[in-house]
């Protein structure tokens, strides 16, 4: 039997239809959704309005369009903190503000991994830092991505959902920036070796160890982008 949506807010009333039939249904990232066809009937609309209705899931992360193959569950469905990919390149002051807001939240969350990190979490950090060990001979992409896994796993190591997704997206967002801090500071065996040594606080489970040299870590770096951006 189809279920008829009306106005007003037809889109807004079909994108939680849609979000409803995924969560009602158990379906979890990857799974695949009826076609486009199959959902029109279901909820009494037309294909061009059930589209648009996709698309808005889609820009969040909640679906996956593949062309030629179908509509899938997305990996962000429910993800609280969304970045915003329209967010142009940061300059000068916005640069600084961005290592400011990475300085309050990555330390407290250092010192939690310390207290919370499983072994799970350990192996991943470890794998992390093995990877960009091989990459301090100049390969900058890799060692960029490499950096930015680690800070990842670190914060994803403290337990706390929503911030790990924040880090993601100051991470994410603004992944041409990170790499300009990268080239700016271009201390590769200096930032490869901080990284190893707030691994090692968390491994030792010291807190106010790790929280501190995270806090250094990113302080230097910082200081290091001051002094060439003027």
């Amino acid at each position: 039997m189809s279920q008829d949506v009306s106005r007003p807010s037809l889109s807004d009333a079909l994108t939680e239809r849609l979000l409803d039939l995924i969560r009602s249904g158990g379906l979890r990232p990857g799974d695949r959704l009826p076609s486009a066809r199959e959902l029109s009937q279901r909820f009494a609309v037309t294909t061009p309005t059930l589209r648009e209705a996709l698309r808005r899931l889609e820009a969040t992360g909640a679906v996956r369009m593949r062309h030629g193959s179908g509509i899938y569950v997305g990996s962000d469905l429910e993800r609280v903190v969304i970045p915003n990919p329209n967010v142009g390149r940061l300059k000068g002051d916005q640069l600084r503000q961005l290592l400011d807001a990475r300085m309050l939240i990555e330390p407290p969350l250092a010192a939690l991994a310390a207290r919370r990190a499983d072994p799970v979490d350990l192996a991943r950090l470890r794998a992390v830092l093995e990877a960009a060990g091989t990459y301090l001979d100049g390969r900058d992409a890799e060692l960029h991505e490499a950096n930015m896994a680690f800070h990842r796993a670190a914060a994803r190591a403290a337990g706390n959902a929503v911030l790990d997704e924040v880090v993601d997206s100051l991470l994410s967002v603004h992944s041409s920036e990170q790499r300009e801090i990268l080239r700016i500071f271009d201390d590769r065996v200096r930032d490869y070796d901080e990284h190893q040594a707030i691994l090692g606080a968390i491994e030792k489970g010291d807190e106010a160890a790790a929280e501190e040299m995270m806090r250094t870590h990113l302080a230097d770096v910082k200081c290091v982008v001051e002094e060439r951006l003027g």
